[in-house]
């Protein structure tokens, strides 16, 4: 068993070799440093089980070291604080900070050694229980109405092993709610295998189901995720070989790897992921209605982030944690007018442009707040008159630009809706027709040709 690893952070060198000799021989592996600096660059070349931390050290307290950690590396080594002159508010900052205890110089090494084996047993439960809630930490975020129906229906779905198709926009986060699904199911600890169709050739059968050759095999998709989950990201792309490959596996229950003569048994749990309306076409011929029926026994729909703008706060929360945890990103939070504005924003790249918003915003400001300044930065270079209309970012133009950016495209939309014919259109949209003549002029819509088309 490896012995733990323990960081002694002091500016008195007596004290620091003390600990050092004690703690190396009770069977504890011990770096030392003198100040902050020292600490940190320890810190950074390994990963300690616990940390003795000095309060008073001439270049940085370690108050404010213990705040420094606290804000950039959570969930990982314990503290414990040691100061010869310490006041219970230095104690109650500390443990407020996160300190596993507070102890006192001079140092009763009987003490000390036992608050070291409580800080190290804390710290091993700890991540013990880390590891055994994957499926807690996959659960994917939101309080809406949306989110938690979505979420319901895919624990429902996860204690059988029928095919799901998630069906959403793309960036929506399709491919999350299938590894959560994967993590309730029965075959969770079994591999969860992704695909994605776009990245298959034109003969895509040495990655789906593998080579043999000269003695030699080379696993395929297939057989990766066998007892596990296989994961088709983007049906929408699938070519029709492809297709005609995983039919044929589905329907005999067993596939060959390419040169092989052996069929092997097929056991994977098939979940999928498409935009809407995806089996009218992929490249020049439909989807296959029969591998469809397979692949699409329950199918969830993943609201896109304009109908759960109400998670718009958690995201960014979870997110700007997630960014520090992962990537030691420095820590910042988004003001409430930020806030506001995002959720009234209507995010066309849905969950993967918010999470590539948060990435830049910690990585290229500064400050502790996010304002509405910077965001209102960020958002500008986003815009696009292309999008439709309810992807447009209206509250980014003035009153005016606005209402005539709505009208043109309310008005596009219900003509065509009208076959183009403007008589159909003014009953549909209460207008009198020699004034909507005038409307679609000065907006510049051309009815003419939208009647044609």
């Amino acid at each position: 068993m490896t012995a733990s690893r323990i960081l002694v952070v002091d500016d008195e060198e007596d004290i620091r070799e003390l600990l050092q000799e004690i703690l190396t021989e009770e069977g504890y592996e011990v770096d030392v440093a003198a100040n902050a600096a020292e600490a940190r660059a320890a810190r950074a070349a390994h990963a300690h089980d616990l940390v003795l931390l000095d309060i008073w050290m001439p270049d940085s307290d370690g108050i404010t070291l213990l705040r420094e950690w606290s804000e950039t590396r959570r969930d990982e080594s314990p503290v414990v604080m040691m100061s010869g002159h310490g006041t219970v508010e230095t104690a109650v900052e500390a443990t407020r900070l996160g300190a596993f205890d507070f102890v006192e110089k001079p140092l009763s090494l009987t003490k000390l050694l036992r608050t070291v084996e409580r800080a190290l047993e804390a710290g091993r439960r700890k991540r013990v229980a880390m590891r055994s809630q994957p499926a807690a930490l996959s659960v994917p975020i939101g309080k809406g109405r949306a989110s938690q129906l979505l979420r319901e229906r895919v624990q429902q779905t996860a204690t059988s092993d029928s095919p799901v198709l998630f069906i959403g926009e793309a960036g929506s986060g399709r491919e999350a709610h299938a590894r959560y699904l994967h993590s309730l199911s029965a075959r969770a600890d079994r591999p969860f295998v992704v695909v994605v169709a776009a990245s298959l050739g034109a003969d895509p059968a040495p990655e789906l189901l593998g080579t043999e050759s000269d003695g030699r095999t080379e696993a395929g998709a297939l057989e990766r995720a066998a007892g596990g989950t296989l994961y088709l990201s983007g049906l929408e792309d699938l070519n029709a070989q492809a297709q005609r490959l995983l039919l044929g596996a589905i329907e005999q229950r067993s596939y060959r790897r390419v040169g092989g003569r052996e069929d092997l048994p097929l056991d994977v749990r098939w979940i999928g992921s498409a935009v809407e309306g995806f089996e009218q076409r992929i490249g020049a011929e439909p989807f296959r209605r029969d591998l469809l029926a397979h692949l699409g026994v329950i199918t969830l729909r993943v609201p896109p982030l304009r109908d759960y703008v109400e998670d718009v706060p958690d995201l960014l929360r979870f997110y700007v944690d997630r960014f520090v945890d992962e990537r030691h990103l420095p820590l910042r939070r988004f003001s409430v007018a930020a806030q506001n504005r995002l959720r009234n924003y209507p995010w066309p790249g849905n969950v993967d442009e918010l999470k590539n918003l948060v990435q830049r915003v910690l990585i290229l400001g500064s400050g502790e707040d996010i304002g509405l300044e910077e965001v209102e930065r960020e958002l500008a270079d986003k815009r696009s008159a292309d999008e439709p209309l309810v992807k447009q970012d209206l509250l980014a133009l003035p009153l005016r630009e606005a209402r005539e950016q709505f009208e043109r495209a309310y008005l596009q939309q219900q003509l065509l809706l009208c076959g183009g014919k403007v008589g159909q259109l003014a009953k549909r949209v209460g207008m009198e027709r020699t004034h909507l003549y005038r409307k679609l002029r000065a907006l510049g819509v051309d009815f003419r040709q939208l009647g044609d088309e």
